[in-house]
């Protein structure tokens, strides 16, 4: 097990914003791709955090990433707007399209945005705690380069393209989900190579089909689908969805983030929001969230079973105590930020005590 250090959310933050800057990107743009990363650290989602920074910054380097994107919006139909990305950081149009999608239902009652020519965009969570924020249900679709087979194949063909979802909670947390298309998210397989751990049987297969343990060759090989069948059929909506529909990469073409600097990705993603008081009043929407909370709590409980928790309670305690004690990250992640700091001027910052 690797040696872990404790930091920050601020220090990590202000470095992940300065490492962005030093790519020529603007100021807005990198504090907010930092605040992202850092914040699905802070809800323990590490492998979408500060681990990514290098691959990134790789991938500004070799001109497949806009550094400073014009992204345009256009309204097509009523409810519903095109945004090209301009292969910038995924998070920027993303980021845009959430808050189109949001504004869009503002007026209509339920707003749609679809992106295409991003690149990946982090985690999925993000978008849809930015509409709770603003009081909107949301939906966030994306598609993502081959990770799992078609349901019957043997080669690597959909994403894992996650689904996240948000729903604005009454005095209770709101509803906050955020999974991937295969058993774990592909980034936590890499986040298992990168500190040299094993993972467990039935994750994923080798480049020959093998069913392996080994982080490092499970990565580089696929990842099988959630569920069988139905993680299959479910990657495969949010292709057609997500690149199909948007005019983004579909099909197996979306460009690997990691292994493929031949041209940009091109990810697609589709962006949904309703407004949670179109058929009752906010105040007996949120008061019906509350009493499905509270149902959920005083259910019956499994043998060994403390507490039902809702999707995003976990995220949101751990946030909580991450803010208090700080934020670990693995000694080889932090040699790598490290390095790459040191690169371009910029100290990575000291460990808490």
């Amino acid at each position: 097990m690797a040696e872990t250090l404790l930091y920050t959310p601020e220090e990590l933050t202000a470095f992940a914003a300065a490492m962005f800057r030093s790519a020529g990107m603007t100021d807005a743009d990198a504090a907010l791709i930092a605040g992202d990363l850092v914040k699905a650290n802070l809800r323990g989602v590490d492998s979408h955090g500060v681990s990514r920074i290098p691959m990134y910054l790789e991938r500004l380097r070799h001109g497949l990433v806009n550094p400073r994107p014009q992204v345009k919006v256009t309204r097509v139909a009523g409810a519903v707007a095109h945004v090209d990305g301009d292969n910038g950081m995924g998070f920027i149009p993303s980021s845009v399209a959430m808050d189109t999608a949001c504004d869009i239902a503002g007026e209509m009652g339920i707003g749609l945005a679809g992106v295409h020519r991003s690149t990946h965009f982090g985690m999925g969570a993000c978008y849809a705690l930015r509409a709770i924020e603003r009081g909107f249900i949301s939906l966030i679709f994306t598609n993502s380069s081959p990770a799992i087979a078609m349901w019957g194949g043997r080669t690597s063909f959909l994403g894992a393209s996650p689904i996240a979802a948000g729903i604005p909670g009454g005095q209770h947390p709101p509803f906050v989900m955020d999974m991937a298309m295969t058993v774990i998210a592909r980034g936590k397989i890499r986040l298992a190579a990168m500190k040299g751990d094993p993972i467990p049987e039935g994750l994923a297969l080798d480049q020959d089909g093998n069913p392996t343990t080994d982080a490092a060759k499970a990565f580089e090989g696929v990842c099988l689908p959630f569920g069988g069948i139905k993680g299959s059929v479910l990657g495969t909506l949010m292709d057609l969805m997500s690149g199909v529909l948007t005019g983004a990469n579909f099909g197996g073409d979306v460009k690997s983030l990691y292994f493929d600097h031949s041209e940009p990705q091109n990810v697609g993603h589709l962006f949904f929001a309703i407004k949670p008081d179109l058929f009752m009043s906010l105040t007996d929407f949120g008061a019906r969230m509350d009493e499905f909370y509270t149902r959920i709590k005083d259910l019956p409980r499994a043998s060994g079973v403390d507490e039902i928790l809702l999707p995003g309670e976990p995220e949101e305690r751990r946030e909580a105590q991450r803010r208090r004690d700080g934020i670990p990250v693995t000694a080889n992640v932090v040699a790598d930020l490290t390095a790459e700091g040191a690169a371009v001027g910029v100290a990575f910052p000291k460990a808490r005590a």
